[in-house]
């Protein structure tokens, strides 16, 4: 069954501004649950406004940049004609932060439900439904019952109307989980708290020890300076392969303390793209071209230093040790296939290996270094293939 989405937009907060513009993760709350719902796979996305004022237009402009389609109405009539008949409707109230994943596990309801929450003291700002609950902010309705409701609205709420229409017809009352409630926002203040909750769930896995243990204070740093910015997570990406293009051009050339840099200052920008994207609620692709070019980018960098090191007068050893290591990366890769991305901090990686190479760049030693790598991704390799085999075993 097709889902839409039918947000509330029109509620100002105590300094008279609209709740919907109220800052969450960089963006406006607005944009927040529209890539909520847009996560879910909801379509079409009606946003219910009075006026759309110049933020929130810039706001639905950003979010039509991303791919993603809002459809702002101010009549009711003209919300109900956006929706399919028999369509179900994933309703989320004005000035209600929910998680993306409590959007999500509504939205694939085949049911009408109504997100309920306990009518006690903490919760006392959301509607009520009756003397034991009050409503999360969520739910999912007919499309039926929206157009019957906007028949018979008059000057009464839509959202508020539209939900006792739909607790008179039966809908299911589902509680909230503790610890997962939405949030009702009514000052700026009152995101603080969910925001740092994103923030923290926008981690993804560190897989190996430079990620664990050299790189999460500039992650962290770099990921809170960049949400509120406009750069893309995608364009990190690209700047984290021209960093490792540009090492190995500075590799192949001699520029060796230079080509390092290069390649140390691109370690972290993968991981906050992918926290950004996480943040943005648009992850990026694992088959993201520019993505996947990253390690052949470093195995570019490997070769073009041995070649330098062979026209040093260090012999064809070190470039030979160069195109070992790089198949026995690629043999340990195919053979980690199915495993945990994080099985061992201590394997072989990209940001292993060009973090491994700062003391032979102090020492000047780059052909030991060479000779050391190839140890290292053998080893690994090793590792690997009889983890691999014990687990067939």
């Amino acid at each position: 069954m097709a889902v839409g989405a039918l947000i509330g937009a029109y509620q100002e907060d105590d300094s008279g501004a609209l709740r919907a513009l109220l800052p969450l993760s960089g963006r406006t709350l607005i944009e927040y649950q529209v890539r909520c719902a847009a996560a879910a796979g909801t379509a079409p996305i009606v946003v219910v406004v009075e006026r759309v004022p110049q933020a929130l237009q810039d706001a639905f402009e950003r979010l039509r940049l991303d791919g993603i389609g809002v459809i702002p109405v101010s009549e009711v009539q003209e919300a109900v004609s956006r929706f399919e008949a028999g369509a179900s409707i994933l309703l989320i109230g004005d000035g209600i932060a929910p998680t993306a994943d409590l959007v999500a596990s509504l939205s694939a309801e085949p049911e009408p439900i109504v997100l309920t929450v306990p009518d006690d003291e903490a919760h006392e700002a959301f509607e009520r439904i009756d003397a034991q609950t009050r409503w999360a902010g969520v739910a999912v309705v007919d499309a039926h019952l929206l157009g019957s409701t906007a028949a018979m609205l008059g000057d009464w709420d839509l959202q508020s109307t539209l939900l006792r229409r739909a607790i008179q017809e039966g809908a299911l009352r589902m509680p909230a989980e503790q610890g997962a409630e939405p949030i009702l926002v009514e000052r700026a203040e009152d995101l603080d708290n969910f925001q740092r909750r994103l923030f923290e769930a926008s981690r993804g896995a560190r897989t190996d020890w430079v990620s664990r243990y050299l790189l999460p204070r500039i992650e962290e740093f770099a990921t809170e300076q960049l949400m509120e910015s406009p750069v893309r997570p995608a364009w990190l990406i690209w700047v984290a392969l021209a960093l490792t293009l540009g090492g190995a051009f500075c590799f192949f050339r001699g520029w060796l303390g230079a080509g390092l840099a290069m390649l140390a200052a691109s370690t972290p920008l993968d991981l906050v793209a992918s926290r950004l994207g996480t943040l943005r609620l648009r992850p990026l692709s694992p088959r993201m071209a520019s993505r996947l070019a990253l390690d052949p980018a470093a195995g570019a960098a490997l070769l073009a230093l041995s070649w330098w090191e062979v026209r040093g007068g260090h012999g064809w050893g070190a470039l030979l040790a160069a195109a070992a290591t790089i198949a026995f990366v690629e043999a340990a890769r195919l053979e980690k296939a199915g495993f945990p991305p994080d099985a061992d901090l201590w394997l072989f990686s990209r940001r292993s290996a060009i973090f491994f190479a700062i003391p032979f760049a102090i020492a000047g030693a780059w052909t030991p270094y060479l000779v050391a790598l190839l140890i290292y991704a053998t080893v690994s390799f090793f590792v690997i293939q009889h983890a691999r085999h014990s687990q067939l075993s």
